[in-house]
């Protein structure tokens, strides 16, 4: 048996369009187009909606030189 810990990756938060858009400072249908073109990959809720994982997110953020409003 296997314990939380033996897992692959710890446990990421997700972000939607629309709080990529604001760390970024686009409209969040260019994150959308971002994800189709490959730059970024999202997974699917049950409904539908596209989340991005915040450690890729961030990671792109660091890369690029951005910073966040906090």
């Amino acid at each position: 048996m296997s314990s939380p810990a033996d897992g692959p990756l710890e446990p990421d938060g997700l972000l939607t369009p629309a709080e990529v858009a604001k760390l970024f400072r686009v409209d969040p249908k260019t994150v959308t187009r971002w994800h189709r073109a490959g730059k970024i990959s999202a997974i699917r809720t049950l409904g539908g909606h596209r989340r991005y994982h915040e450690s890729e997110i961030r990671r792109l953020l660091d890369e690029s030189g951005e910073r966040a409003d906090s």
